[in-house]
């Protein structure tokens, strides 16, 4: 089921770790849990993981971001995510 989802953001046979990657497998992981909190609504341990894995998707975006703006862009319009607001 990751293979499959990996497939269709990998550069080559053997990239499990560029930063598109990444960023699909911790958006997978944030929608399961976003999931889990909609039914847990007092599940506390798991909202802040939560938090780690969006804060560590941001991070990893705005590398992205600087660095290969036409990745980003297509991305997030793959993964149907909103983009990073930056602030002034």
């Amino acid at each position: 089921m990751v293979n499959t989802f990996i497939n269709n953001f990998k550069k080559h046979d053997l990239d499990f770790g560029s930063s598109e990657v990444q960023i699909a497998l911790l958006t997978k992981r944030i929608n399961n849990l976003s999931l889990h909190l909609q039914k847990h609504k007092k599940d506390f341990s798991s909202r802040r993981g939560l938090l780690q894995l969006l804060a560590k998707r941001r991070a990893l975006l705005i590398y992205l971001f600087y660095r290969k703006k036409t990745i980003y862009y297509s991305l997030i319009f793959k993964l149907n995510i909103r983009p990073i607001k930056f602030s002034d």
